[in-house]
Parts: structure tokens; sequence; C-alpha cells
């Protein structure tokens, strides 16, 4: 296998036919997927590169406008944020249709699947808009013949020592200020035989970092035996020893499965980051937001963590200015932050959707100005928490993957972060270290939210 399917890859760099294997087909032209949101997407694009490849064009991710004569764009259509990014990319690409930079241009994902008529009404310049889950509509409007391509074929666009594995599509929880249930459907695992395949040509391929992905890992299994697997996926993945690291994301706090416990504490390898969004600490704003666990409920679960799994991080989003939100519970959210000292923490300010819950029931009634001045508030406090914790680690050593060069830096990550969500780790280059590559590091500095170091012979 080629290069381009390992560590330093370029994301402008095309991918050929010739490349994914068995394929023997002509170059035709050159397709641009541009991928918006999450790693959810991500991993959709890179099967959809597959199938184009498998098709026998060309494809380049995420180039500018007339880098390529045909475009799609996956958008995301989240929050409002995340649309007007799509919006706004969608519109740049639509002017270099229109200037003849570009012959055809495509939307799929998110966006598309939640507002396609308003869409096709407002930016009639894209040739055919698309929801999500639907590769093979797009192959047929590109005139490709459907390859019988294995299940598990992507490209992958990052660095490619890490990648994402998404065990399930969709989601069972109806949070009052989501639209993902109503844009990505119901839960649906994917059966784990076909994710242990999928991992097995993702390692074959240079990766060496695997990320599970999903709405919400801990239901994984439950619509297809009536149990949770997400112990048992993580257990049979890490037995096949192709990874460093095994990474989980997304753990729901309702209902969490005590088998994964052990199974953080023991697995070598499986990294002891503990992903869970928790939204909210008040009781009120919690039941408004419809979230299935409280206070106490939640209180129990971070204490039982830190208690049987030492040394474990645990990451957390949280959501202020939610429908409900007065100041004595941000006031109580606030208090939780300051006491519980998360070692990872993500805030967010509520965004109002329409046909949710939420958007349904209750008027956007909290300003954007106090949503910022509460964002702000839990980040000054989080920022002298974090440097705390990261004061603490100087003169520790520990593992650091190495993700890329910097200027004089090699930039890496401690299985306590990550890739592009939590903070890094800088090492002056040294020749003899490679990106991609797990090694010893001794922490020698640090600031706010990054670490310095420096390799051990």
């Amino acid at each position: 296998m080629t290069s381009r399917y390992s560590t330093g890859w370029n994301s402008s760099t095309p991918f050929l036919a010739s490349e994914l294997p068995t394929l023997h087909v002509m170059k035709r032209s050159k397709i641009n997927i541009v991928t918006l949101g999450c790693s959810k997407n991500l991993v959709d694009s890179e099967k959809l590169m597959a199938k184009i490849v498998a098709g026998g064009y060309q494809v380049t991710h995420d180039s500018p406008p007339g880098s390529a004569r045909v475009a799609i764009i996956n958008t995301c259509g989240f929050i409002a944020d995340a649309r007007e990014e799509s919006i706004d990319t969608i519109l740049r690409f639509a002017e270099a249709r229109k200037k003849g930079s570009i012959d055809r241009l495509y939307v799929t994902g998110c966006l598309a699947e939640r507002y396609r008529d308003e869409l096709r009404r407002e930016i009639p310049e894209v040739d055919n808009y698309f929801g999500v889950n639907h590769l093979d509509a797009i192959i047929r409007e590109l005139d490709l013949k459907l390859q019988d391509t294995a299940r598990e074929s992507r490209v992958i666009t990052g660095p490619g020592h890490y990648a994402y594995l998404k065990v399930s599509e969709g989601c069972n929880r109806g949070c009052a200020f989501c639209a993902i249930p109503m844009i990505r459907g119901k839960h649906r695992s994917v059966e784990m035989e076909l994710l242990l395949e999928e991992a097995r040509y993702l390692s074959a391929r240079g990766v060496r970092e695997l990320i599970l992905i999903a709405q919400d890992l801990t239901y994984y299994g439950m619509d297809i035996c009536g149990e949770r697997q997400i112990a048992l996926l993580t257990e049979r993945l890490a037995s096949m020893k192709l990874f460093d690291w095994l990474r989980l994301h997304y753990l729901y706090p309702a209902g969490f499965p005590e088998s994964l416990i052990p199974v953080f504490r023991d697995i070598p390898g499986v990294c002891r980051y503990i992903d869970i969004p928790l939204q909210h600490i008040s009781d009120r704003v919690l039941k408004i937001m419809r979230r299935g666990h409280n206070s106490n409920d939640t209180r129990k679960l971070l204490n039982r963590i830190r208690e049987e799994i030492p040394g474990a991080a645990i990451r957390t989003t949280l959501i202020v200015g939610h429908p409900g939100e007065g100041e004595k519970e941000f006031g109580e959210l606030y208090e939780f932050v300051r006491d519980f000292r998360f070692e990872r923490l993500g805030v967010f300010a509520y965004s109002h959707e329409e046909n949710t819950p939420a958007g349904n029931k209750y008027s956007d009634e909290i300003s954007e100005d106090v949503k910022a001045e509460r964002i702000a508030s839990i980040m000054e406090l989080q920022q002298q928490i974090s440097a705390d914790i990261n004061s603490a680690m100087t003169g520790e050593v520990i593992d650091v993957m190495i993700d890329r060069r910097e200027g004089d830096w090699l930039v890496g990550r401690s299985e306590f972060d990550s890739p592009g969500v939590d903070q890094e780790i800088l090492v002056p280059i040294t020749p003899q270290i490679e990106t991609g590559t797990l090694r010893k590091i001794r922490i020698t500095g640090s600031g706010d939210f990054d670490l310095f170091g420096e390799p051990v012979s």
C-alpha cells in the first residue's frame, strides 16, 4: 500500500484508483470532497472517497474551490454555528460553479438531510442535494458503476497513524436540545465482526490509534442483542493487539455500563480517557434537557470512576444558556466544575433548534451576551484547574503519540488527549523521532493547556 495511506499524507494529494487493491480502472477526472463537522462525518467522507476511487476517479480532500472539476460538500447541520459554516462553504463553491471553475457541485450530509428543500430554493447552483447515508446515490449521480468493494474500504484522510471507527449510526436518546435523532434516525449498531474486519483494514494501512465513535457508545449492541456490548467490543479489539491505543468517545452517563470500568482499568492500550458529555449538573436543567440522569447519579458515577480507574482523565462537555438555566442553576454548574476539577472540559452555548423538544416548547430566553459571559466564566475557572494539573506533571515520564512537526517542535499527545479537541505536548525536533510513533517523553514544563517535554533516551 502506498505511503498516502500512512503518516505524512497531505490532504490535497489526490488518491488514484490503482492505490486500492484489485482495482484496475482508468483515471477519468478528479473530485474534491470537503468535510465539515464531526469525526463521524469524516468517516462517511472516507468511505465515499473509496467508492469514488474504485469508480475510476482521482479524489482530493478539503481542497479549495476550483482544484477539481467536481466538488462534493459533506455538511454539518447540528447547531447554528455549524450550519453557518456549511452554508458559507456551499456559497463559496457555488460562486466557483457560476464562474466556471467547477463543472458539478453536490451537497450531502446533515444540513442537506435537514434542509434539502430550502437549500434547493436558496442555492440552485448546486447540481443536487443528498441526505445522510446516501453514498450509493451519489455514486450513481456521478455515472459511476458501483464496484464490489469491501465494506470497510476507506481513504484515510488524516495523518494516517490514527483513524476513527464508527460503531453505530443514529441515536435513541431524546435530549431536548438535540436534532441528531431527527437527522440521523434511530440507533443502529454495526455488527461486531464487521467492525473487527474494518479495524484490521485500518491497521494494515498504518493506523496505530483507533478511536471508537458514535452518538452514544454506551448503547452499542442494544438493538442487536438487547445488551450493551461496548465493553466486549473494546476487549476484542484490544485482544487483536493491532493498535498502540484504543480510545472511546461519547459515553452517555445514563446507563453507563459497569463492565467498562475494568476495561479502562486493566487492559493495556485502552486509553484511560473517559469522555462523558454531562451537559449540566442542575436537576432542574437536566430534567428540561431530558437527559435521563440527575445530579446525584452523575456525582456517584464520576466518583466511582475516579476511585476505580486510578489516573484516569475525565473529559466532559457542558451547555450553558439552556432554557431553565437561571443564575441559581448556573451557579450550581460553576461550583460543580470548581469542586470536581475535570482534567478536560469544553463548554458550548445553547443553540435553539427548530423541531427539537426544547425548540418546540421553550423560547430562547437567555441572551447571547449572557451565554458568552457564562462560557468565559467556566473556561477561566477551567484554565486554572488545567494549569494546576499540568504543573503537577513536571518530571513525569509518559507515553506520547507524535502527531506532526510544527516549526521547531514535534507535537504530540498523551493517552489523556484526543486529536483536535485536547491539549498537546511540544517536544524539540529530534531526528530520531518520527511522526506517528509512540515515544517516552519526560515532561519538563507546562502552560495552561499545553505541556513541554524531552525524549527519554
